[in-house]
């Protein structure tokens, strides 16, 4: 894995097919993915992979691993990449960490880390976070880090209609 960056107590790497153990227990375990519905299959874990692997080449954004600097530890991921809603491109940032890295500070460290890199290395003038309603940990995140919600629409995924609340955070507001 290429480390790109660091915290004060994360390591930011590029995903590869190393880390496909640590994604396998992170995206399979349905309290972590309560919000998707659904727990991934080894070949959904390969996808997501891929999918990173092509966003970095194509883009220069996707979600990325975290480390925990003090233990070495796969953390989870974070990262920005690109969606399209409502017929607009957005730059969306997303963050997925294992149970046991929950509410010590480590999704807002990574994300903050991801925000800075959108409006001063990319130069982007906003950011959205797409949120189910009924995660109130990412919702109370996107808040803590400036977001604001401004709608919701309904998302297809898996043949299921999701609602999903959309936040803005705007580069003159950081």
């Amino acid at each position: 894995m290429e480390k790109i960056s660091e915290t004060e107590r994360l390591v930011i790497k590029e995903v590869t097919y190393e880390d496909f153990d640590n994604l396998s227990v992170m995206l399979k375990d349905l309290e972590v993915m309560y919000a998707w519905e659904h727990s991934f299959s080894d070949e959904e874990v390969k996808e997501w992979i891929d999918n990173n692997i092509k966003s970095y080449r194509e883009d220069g954004t996707g979600y990325f691993t975290i480390i925990e600097k003090e233990s070495g530890r796969f953390a989870g991921q974070a990262g920005l990449h690109y969606s399209v809603v409502q017929d607009k491109r957005i730059l969306e940032i997303g963050y997925i960490f294992m149970k046991e890295f929950w509410n010590k500070g480590y999704a807002y460290e990574a994300a903050m880390f991801f925000i800075k890199q959108a409006f001063h290395k990319m130069e982007e003038k906003e950011i959205y976070a797409l949120i189910r309603p009924e995660n109130y940990r990412s919702s109370g995140l996107a808040e803590k880090l400036g977001f604001n919600k401004i709608s919701s629409f309904v998302k297809r995924y898996k043949e299921k209609d999701m609602i999903h609340d959309i936040y803005i955070l705007k580069k003159d507001s950081k």
